[in-house]
């Protein structure tokens, strides 16, 4: 069974998750840890749980989902698992930084690549990958299907969805990606978004204003 733990972090207000189980193996799902406050918290929550970090997931890579990305993959020399198509925005984010006024370097590390239905296991646990672009080409979900959770990055948020505008962005596709693989799983399925607080499937099937 997991466990998720969620964090709020840089000025983006970015939700980082770390997923574990009674075994203290465990994903870390877009880090994005900035400060040094920040990156202390998350390896300090690690660390007192005494947690082996399998594997560091990226639902998609723009820049606030990444910031902490070296720091992860240099402490705990894991492969980061991204899907193919969204390697070219994670290389392109040292660009991305100067938009937003600081620097920030190439990504030195492993990448490895997930794609559609692909299940990433932690020992009995697992988690399915859906491939749900729109928001970014390469944009996936993990779902735990046992336990009905879905980390769904920005593709899906309480009230709202993933904003469009940004580099291969796609709102028809967007929409597309929410309701061929997002709104066909339980209403009482939980959502863990990329930014905001939880909300639930049916809720945002009834509710959600981009779909009335």
């Amino acid at each position: 069974m997991i466990s998720i733990q969620s964090f709020t972090f840089n000025p983006f207000s970015e939700n980082t998750y770390v997923v574990y189980n009674e075994h203290r193996n465990g994903f870390i799902i877009d880090p994005g840890n900035m400060q040094d406050s920040e990156t202390r918290t998350l390896e300090r929550f690690i660390s007192d749980n005494q947690l082996n970090i399998r594997n560091i997931l990226l639902t998609h890579a723009h820049i606030d989902h990444v910031l902490g990305l070296q720091w992860a993959f240099d402490q705990y020399q894991v492969p980061v698992l991204l899907h193919e198509i969204e390697q070219e925005i994670l290389d392109r984010n040292p660009m991305s930084a100067q938009r937003f006024g600081f620097s920030m370097p190439p990504f030195q590390g492993n990448t490895e690549f997930v794609s559609e239905h692909q299940i990433l296991k932690l020992d009995n646990d697992e988690l399915i990958v859906y491939h749900v672009p729109g928001h970014s080409p390469g944009h996936v979900a993990f779902h735990c299907k046992a336990q009905k959770i879905i980390i769904s990055g920005d593709v899906l948020f309480q009230g709202s969805i993933g904003r469009t505008d940004l580099y291969k962005g796609n709102h028809e596709q967007l929409l597309t990606s929410i309701r061929e693989k997002l709104f066909i799983l339980d209403d009482d399925t939980e959502v863990l978004s990329g930014h905001g607080n939880p909300t639930t499937i049916g809720v945002e099937k009834n509710f959600n204003p981009f779909f009335k």
